[in-house]
């Protein structure tokens, strides 16, 4: 079996989770075939338990911190939806805990209309307010097609990229800063960073859309190196993954969503967006040799909401191959304006690495990194 390197390797899969050796070059297993992700995932789940007094007062001085911060403000935090669960599940409890959100949204161009459905639907039932910033398509069709033209893995870190920039940018205009996004450990914790590139590496895009790019861009929402640093370090904002400081269960928020709110699934995780969806079942497993639900699924059953039977019952299924996709691929081009030719020809050549580009990691390191260990702090 070959490996996204396309190398001949013995094929290993984790006996707990189901990551292998196919797709992650830094995967590694113990002598008892547990792979290093799941043995991370129960190191830190170990350490956070032990700490799980301690985080709910933080969650209390947190809510009552935002509660004095915002009492004379019509909105005390922000908050992030895209129509998806998680980031629907988090406005439900913030509501529920008695804060006043303004719902922060990034239309891409990309919105499946059950996400739009479920987005509207959401926020007037729990009487939220939302705040929509749109990006010119023009320009974001051009950083998308540049980033499929440079072959580097994290598509998807041009959509990540312009959300928080567009959740910093709110922040800043509604006078909060507080900022809750719905991340969370039990179904994002395992991500190799193979698979991705650090989100907020603004000159990474702007290299990458500078070779491949056709268009000037001047309304997509960047988050400059400085721009972070100034919010992280004298505005003192603070970005929040509410999710991990209260129960979270995929299967019980979806219910709650469901019969309260009128909420419809996706069937699996980001399908609210149908690049997002397309982008993982196709573009990931064929030019990369990448299945993203490997990583979903074994953070799913580390946290005990999926058994291993059937996480592996789900990945006999080939998303790449199904008509779901396939039409998802003639919408995706047709949008893009490229043909199927140019398209197949892209899958087909050899990845190219991030920092083969102009990088803030490359320039910044350090500071970077400090900058990470701030924000993890919060």
């Amino acid at each position: 079996m070959r490996n996204q390197f396309n190398i001949e390797v013995n094929y290993i899969q984790c006996i707990r989770c189901v990551m292998d050796n196919i797709s992650d070059p830094n995967i590694w297993f113990d002598k008892e075939g547990f792979c290093n992700y799941c043995n991370d995932y129960f190191s830190i789940v170990d350490i956070n338990s032990e700490k799980e007094e301690e985080k709910q007062i933080f969650l209390q001085q947190l809510i009552h911190k935002i509660k004095k911060e915002g009492k004379s403000k019509k909105y005390d935090c922000v908050v992030g939806v895209s129509g998806g669960l998680d980031s629907a599940y988090l406005v439900y409890k913030l509501v529920e805990f008695g804060l006043k959100p303004i719902a922060v949204h990034f239309d891409n161009g990309w919105n499946s209309e059950t996400a739009i459905q479920n987005i509207e639907k959401l926020l007037q039932k729990l009487n939220v307010d939302l705040y929509t910033i749109v990006c010119d398509w023009e320009e974001f069709k051009s950083v998308q097609l540049s980033f499929l033209k440079a072959g580097v893995v994290d598509v998807e870190l041009v959509t990540d990229h312009a959300i928080s920039a567009a959740l910093y940018r709110a922040s800043e205009q509604f006078n909060t800063k507080f900022i809750f996004q719905g991340h969370n450990q039990g179904s994002e914790f395992i991500l190799p960073e193979a698979w991705i590139h650090w989100k907020n590496d603004a000159l990474n895009i702007k290299s990458i859309h500078k070779r491949y790019g056709n268009t000037s861009l001047n309304t997509f929402p960047f988050l400059t190196f400085f721009k972070e640093y100034w919010h992280v370090k004298y505005r003192k904002t603070q970005y929040i993954y509410f999710l991990d400081f209260i129960p979270y269960n995929k299967k019980e928020a979806t219910k709650i969503l469901v019969e309260n709110l009128e909420w419809k699934p996706y069937g699996a995780k980001h399908n609210e967006s149908i690049f997002t969806r397309f982008y993982q079942n196709y573009i990931l497993p064929v030019k990369f040799n990448i299945d993203k639900r490997k990583a979903h699924l074994s953070s799913l059953i580390c946290s005990g909401q999926l058994t291993r039977e059937e996480a592996l019952e789900e990945l006999q299924i080939k998303p790449w191959e199904t008509e779901e996709t396939l039409r998802d691929k003639v919408y995706v081009l047709k949008k893009l304006d490229i043909s199927e030719d140019t398209f197949d020809k892209w899958m087909r050549e050899q990845p190219n690495n991030h920092l083969d580009f102009p990088s803030y990691l490359t320039r910044h390191n350090k500071i970077i990194l400090k900058i990470k260990s701030m924000i993890g702090k919060k």
